[in-house]
């Protein structure tokens, strides 16, 4: 009986701090992503968000690959910090690809798990007809590396690329 007790609050206890975690500001903030070099599209209100967030932990049994690796969930909070959307990161589509989100143009911040660093905070600039792109989940080569360098490039600590820094043009 006592170990029962023991566990359901050791439980009780972990899931509190695992939730206290990722609500608390104790996460690392990075420098604000934008939309990459290229034409804005036809839009001219609304722009995307496509977030590869971490990887999930817990495989997903309901899934249709439940081990294939998916996304995990992100929130996307306004300048203020005002929660406007909690995104379940994952199209349902076979490949299980991180879900592209319009939102309309503006200052946003998004929440996510990043590989390697827990919950990080990175401000993000939506443009109109135009998409930003935001790497979190580590280990990728990143598609447009080729253009990147230290003042067009938001990184992690460890050097890798999360995506185009805000208002840089590519060099």
């Amino acid at each position: 009986m006592k170990l029962n007790v023991i566990l359901t609050v050791g439980g009780l206890c972990a899931g509190l701090a695992g939730c206290a975690s990722f609500e608390g500001g104790n996460s690392l903030v990075l420098d604000s992503v934008g939309p990459g070099p290229g034409a804005p599209g036809l839009d001219t209100t609304n722009g995307n968000l496509l977030v590869y967030s971490a990887y999930r932990v817990n495989a997903d049994f309901d899934s249709r690959d439940p081990h294939r690796h998916e996304y995990s969930d992100y929130r996307i909070l306004d300048a203020d910090g005002k929660l406007q959307r909690t995104v379940h990161n994952n199209t349902g589509a076979v490949l299980q690809r991180a879900l592209t989100v319009t939102l309309p143009a503006g200052s946003y911040r998004v929440a996510a798990a990043a590989n390697g660093f827990g919950l990080v905070t990175v401000p993000v600039t939506i443009e109109p007809g135009r998409t930003t792109v935001v790497h979190l989940e580590g280990g990728v080569r990143w598609p447009e590396q080729w253009g990147a360098n230290q003042t067009n490039a938001v990184h992690l600590p460890d050097g890798q690329i999360v995506g185009w820094r805000s208002g840089a043009p590519a060099q």
